[in-house]
């Protein structure tokens, strides 16, 4: 499969994610991503606003050959979901569509600095994109949504409320299940709730094997950063 890997080859096959480890869970279909309605939770329901909502994920090339490769953003901005902001037993539920992903968006690398300021030609952003969807990655065929669910929020004082908050949440990726804490910061008023957070996270954490090629000369760091901007208006 790789009797001669030109610069070229090498900028395609630095992806943003590696081969899934074994994966266990039943094929996901588009319409089972279900969302709350507000006869099942107390408090106030309110809807995520996808014009003005988006997930960002980083990740780095690293490795002898990595001048080979990019960093890459990938932005996704078709999330859908909903919040139960209530006293107790708040909590959120996103749904994002693996086919939604947009890799290296102009604006985006420029909004994320010196990593990211060079230049990705066309092919290399296809060639990304067409490896994170595969059966190998993501397997958008059989798994089309990523799903993140929170039943569990706690602010300062123990309790949902605007300032820096926990989300303990459970992420479904390609059938594989993942539990982790979310930091992030929640802005409400009457009209809206904002939350915006940022963590670094292992590809590993979420069943993910980071590429890696010619014994680990080209390879994709296990790391990657996690940014988001969820927007929600009352149901």
């Amino acid at each position: 499969m790789f009797k001669s890997v030109s610069a070229g080859a090498l900028a395609l096959v630095l992806t943003a994610c590696g081969a899934l480890e074994a994966r266990h869970a039943e094929p996901q279909h588009p319409n089972e991503a279900v969302l709350p309605s507000e006869q099942q939770f107390p408090g106030k329901l309110y809807r995520v606003d996808e014009s003005q909502s988006e997930l960002r994920v980083l990740v780095y090339r690293a490795g002898p050959l990595a001048r080979f490769g990019h960093n890459h953003v990938m932005v996704n901005r078709e999330l859908r979901g909903a919040v139960n902001l209530a006293d107790t037993a708040s909590g959120f539920w996103l749904s994002v569509p693996v086919a939604g992903f947009v890799v290296d968006d102009a604006q985006a690398r420029g909004d994320e600095g010196a990593d990211f300021a060079s230049d990705v030609p066309q092919d290399a952003k296809s060639g990304t994109l067409r490896n994170m969807l595969s059966a190998a990655v993501l397997d958008a065929d059989e798994f089309p949504v990523i799903t993140i669910n929170c039943v569990a929020v706690s602010g300062p004082n123990g309790g949902p409320d605007s300032g820096s908050m926990i989300a303990s949440v459970a992420i479904s990726v390609a059938g594989h299940e993942s539990k982790i804490d979310v930091p992030f910061t929640l802005q409400s008023d009457s009209s809206r709730l904002l939350a915006i957070g940022s963590l670094e996270l292992r590809q590993s954490d979420l069943g993910l094997s980071p590429y890696s090629l010619m014994l680990g000369a080209l390879q994709v760091q296990d790391a990657m950063t996690i940014k988001f901007k969820i927007v929600a208006a009352p149901s």
